[in-house]
């Protein structure tokens, strides 16, 4: 399996991940035009992670995106299904407590993390919702939830030129750059497919979380989404 399917079965989803993983940092920076750095770094600022608290980060992938956290102080758990991810991620960073789980069935106990973020990974996961309600279980009262997710841009005109480059120049660029090209042929049209910010600030209520707000970042291409849990 070298791709997925917009039914996003998991095994699937984490084949194609394995089978992208060598170079899958490297591909997002170019693809990204290296945007993906300064949106990961606007995940940090809303995470806020402190020293000693407990943090969770779903996909976390090769834990890239979990660095940050740990420099900070917390205790950071760098969670995902795709186990060729977290063998890459092992060998960068072998301190880091790497852990295999489904976003759906998280190996975790209720109330468990002072913050949950997943980033560019919600959209994979098969069952939305499910995940959502799981990342609220596994959160403290009063912790919260960061969700970093390609979104809608909200000017009409660049919205035109965005899509037409995730369609045209996103999988040529990828196969010049990435192990696995087609892979990101399903990571183009998962995002034309996913939510716009308020449809998902929506699904966030209905799951639990409270106070949701979002804030967009390069015009919409990118979306945070934060909520917290009731005290």
């Amino acid at each position: 399996m070298t791709r997925a399917s917009l039914n996003k079965q998991p095994h699937e989803v984490a084949s194609m991940f394995d089978h992208v993983a060598e170079r899958y940092d490297l591909t997002n920076d170019i693809l990204s035009l290296g945007q993906d750095r300064r949106w990961r770094g606007e995940v940090a600022k809303a995470v806020d992670a402190r020293p000693a608290q407990k943090v969770l980060d779903l996909a976390a992938g090769t834990a890239t995106s979990s660095l940050p956290f740990a420099r900070s102080g917390a205790y950071v758990v760098p969670c995902d299904f795709s186990l060729g991810m977290l063998r890459v991620g092992k060998k960068k960073t072998p301190w880091l407590p790497m852990t295999a789980g489904d976003a759906t069935r998280l190996p975790f106990k209720d109330d468990t993390f002072d913050a949950v973020t997943i980033s560019f990974g919600l959209r994979n996961v098969q069952d939305t919702d499910a995940a959502l309600r799981e990342m609220h279980r596994v959160t403290r009262p009063g912790g919260r939830v960061v969700i970093c997710e390609f979104s809608h841009p909200t000017w009409t005109p660049f919205r035109t030129v965005y899509t037409e480059y995730l369609m045209r120049a996103l999988p040529p660029v990828a196969r010049a750059v990435s192990s696995n090209p087609d892979a990101y042929v399903y990571l183009a049209e998962s995002i034309r497919a996913w939510p716009d910010q308020p449809a998902l600030a929506e699904r966030l209520r209905e799951a639990g979380w409270q106070k949701v707000a979002w804030r967009n970042l390069t015009g919409g291409v990118v979306a945070l989404h934060r909520g917290f849990k009731k005290d």
